[in-house]
């Protein structure tokens, strides 16, 4: 069993049930999945050798192959045609969820150049939290002599949670460092 899932079984679900006073075990919120969407832009569009050593990081990165997302229509301006591959698209559930997670908070965020933090106010109304990773490079499954160009990627943390005191309550006792 996965550290943060033990963390959760154990602790956090009877805190819960003293903090908030719920009545039932299904209403303590629960993180429920994880999504990390990377966009590729104009050159990882027309650039195949740049799209494959994307999907390539990615896998590496969650353990999990990535969905290729499409336009959904042509704009002249960008140079973008309907179909033509844009983005990267992960959704991590259970075991690799928390493995992911894990090693997000513990070793990709201290490695990030001035980190202070996460924001608090990157919290919905709807209990989901949304952080951007500006360098892939912050993960250790990415040597530096492999990558050709840095880019980032958005990861959403995906709760049940009713409201943002919840998810923040929830997060922070997982270890989220909030500034």
């Amino acid at each position: 069993m996965n550290n943060l899932k033990e963390l959760y079984t154990k602790s956090l679900k009877p805190k819960f049930f003293t903090d908030f006073s719920y009545k039932n075990i299904h209403q303590v919120p629960k993180i429920t999945k994880i999504v990390i969407t990377y966009g590729l832009g104009i050159k990882g569009a027309q650039n195949k050798a740049y799209f494959q050593k994307s999907i390539e990081d990615i896998r590496s990165i969650t353990g999990q192959h990535p969905v290729i997302t499409k336009a959904k229509k042509s704009i002249a301006g960008f140079k973008v045609r309907e179909g033509m591959p844009i983005g990267l698209l992960v959704t991590l559930r259970k075991e690799k969820m928390y493995s992911f997670l894990e090693r997000l908070i513990k070793l990709a965020l201290p490695r990030t150049r001035d980190f202070r933090g996460v924001n608090r106010s990157s919290i919905d109304k709807h209990g989901n939290f949304t952080l951007g990773i500006p360098d892939q490079l912050v993960f250790p499954e990415l040597q530096d002599d492999m990558l050709d160009q840095k880019c980032g990627f958005n990861v959403t943390i995906v709760t049940n949670c009713k409201d943002p005191k919840e998810t923040y309550y929830l997060l922070n006792n997982f270890g989220l460092p909030f500034f």
